[in-house]
């Protein structure tokens, strides 16, 4: 049985490998083939456009945030299972965090992925050769196999650039045609991912347009292979660790809805092993549900201040819960919502649930972006960071954890805690690293037994 598995990427950002992504996901799944997308790097956003346009959930591959061998099994775990894989690139083929670290390039040879590139043509022609040549030729542990011009006004415009792709060595796989319909316009860091876009109609847009200009049989045709998976290990997440707390069978309640939707779908999978996932949602739920251990993910709570402020019984609910010692995790989005306030850009102040003694805003913002790892305990994790708020004042207390770059260099964000509350601006992944979780849950039960005997202690 043959399949096919391809990784898009580009030169640099903004060549709309994105927009070719989704749209080829959709022509895929049009055509009743089982089509698995996957993400370059640590973006929690495309993922979720991934997801709606394959039908299938958008999977993160990332050897920064965790080990080679998890970035293979979680590959061939999913990618066995599918028709075709088609994994979206991160910023240029050879950027990571640290030269080629994390890079598209450095995936795409550990998984022995054909690479297809996506060039902005809009202001090329005939010097797209030397481009694609040394993109071509400059690591030799990639196969870059095809290109997909964008942006290309002309036929006479894309002749140039086939007779560029000739002498380069590399197919030419057709083009798309510069059209404003077809954009999606950008929200921070990565897409729009609000009902201000009417996404199902843009993708099958795309898939209406891209077999009109690509050819998409002969990319099928030359990334395809006999099965590549099945002499993989496959992923399993079960663990001796995490065999061991199943005897806990938690209630693990996590947010998701359109202000918290920075998942990684590997963090959940992983959380599963602990016990039932529930979901809820701050914006339209009115109190939370029976829970043991609370996730609050990432998202931008700061669109919907007035309407997650307005939804006062939730925000005392999810507080009572933490002030009687509930075990919680936020990340960025979370923790803003576990503050006293959001202050908008505009200057507007919202009030939110009050768990934690810090205020957030929006005003004077700047973007703090790059990966993280904390030093906790003797335990390391990585993750990604990336937020336009900013603590205003604050009175938290940190935990006695260190968190540093991708060159190891400490940087200014810290893990905060009150009672069983954990806070922190990084987005960590945990799916190969459960003693992460199983830390949380045991300082929880340290904490727990301190105010016991402090409660019970002889007078």
């Amino acid at each position: 049985m043959t399949k096919s598995n391809f990784l898009i990427s580009a030169p640099s950002s903004n060549s709309g490998k994105t927009t070719l992504t989704l749209g080829l996901l959709r022509v895929l799944k049009n055509r009743g083939l089982g089509v698995q997308p996957f993400k370059c790097g640590p973006d929690y956003i495309d993922t979720i456009h991934h997801s709606t346009a394959a039908g299938r959930p958008g999977l993160n591959l990332d050897t920064f945030m965790a080990s080679e061998a998890h970035v293979r099994g979680v590959y061939a775990h999913y990618a066995s299972r599918a028709d075709v894989s088609v994994t979206e690139g991160v910023m240029g083929l050879f950027d990571g965090a640290d030269k080629m670290r994390g890079s598209s390039a450095e995936i795409a040879a550990l998984l022995n992925m054909p690479v297809v590139l996506v060039i902005n043509a809009g202001s090329m022609a005939y010097s797209a050769a030397p481009l694609i040549y040394g993109l071509k030729n400059f690591f030799p542990g990639i196969r870059v196999v095809g290109v997909i011009f964008n942006f290309v006004n002309t036929e006479s415009h894309y002749s140039f650039l086939k007779d560029a792709c000739a002498d380069a060595g590399v197919e030419a796989l057709g083009y798309l045609p510069k059209n404003e319909d077809l954009r999606i316009p950008s929200r921070h860091l990565g897409l729009h991912i609000t009902a201000e876009i009417d996404y199902e109609r843009v993708i099958e847009r795309l898939a209406e347009i891209i077999p009109r200009t690509v050819n998409v049989d002969r990319l099928l045709e030359i990334t395809s292979s006999a099965d590549p998976f099945e002499n993989e290990v496959v992923l399993s997440q079960k663990d001796t660790l995490v065999q061991e707390n199943n005897s806990l069978e938690l209630k693990i309640t996590v947010a998701q809805d359109e202000a918290f939707s920075f998942l990684y779908h590997q963090n959940i999978a992983s959380l599963k092993e602990f016990g039932k996932v529930q979901w809820f949602s701050p914006l339209n739920d009115r109190v939370l549900p029976q829970t043991d251990l609370l996730y609050l993910p990432g998202g931008y709570p700061e669109l919907f201040a007035k309407e997650l402020s307005d939804n006062f019984s939730m925000l005392e609910s999810v507080k009572r819960y933490c002030e009687n010692g509930g075990l919680t995790y936020a990340e960025c989005g979370g923790m803003m919502y576990l503050g006293k306030s959001i202050i908008t850009s505009s200057g507007d102040v919202f009030p939110m649930a009050g768990v934690l003694d810090c205020e957030t805003t929006l005003q004077q913002s700047r973007m703090t972006l790059g990966y993280r790892t904390m030093h906790w305990d003797g335990l390391e994790i990585n993750g990604h960071e990336f937020h336009y708020s900013a603590l205003k004042e604050h009175q938290m207390q940190a935990e006695n954890a260190r968190l540093t770059n991708a060159k190891g260099m400490s940087v200014d964000t810290q893990l905060f805690r009150k009672q069983n509350t954990f806070a922190s601006y990084t987005h960590f992944y945990w799916a190969d690293k459960p003693d992460f979780i199983q830390h949380f849950i045991n300082k929880s039960i340290q904490n727990t037994a301190r105010k016991w005997q402090t409660a019970h202690r002889p007078k």
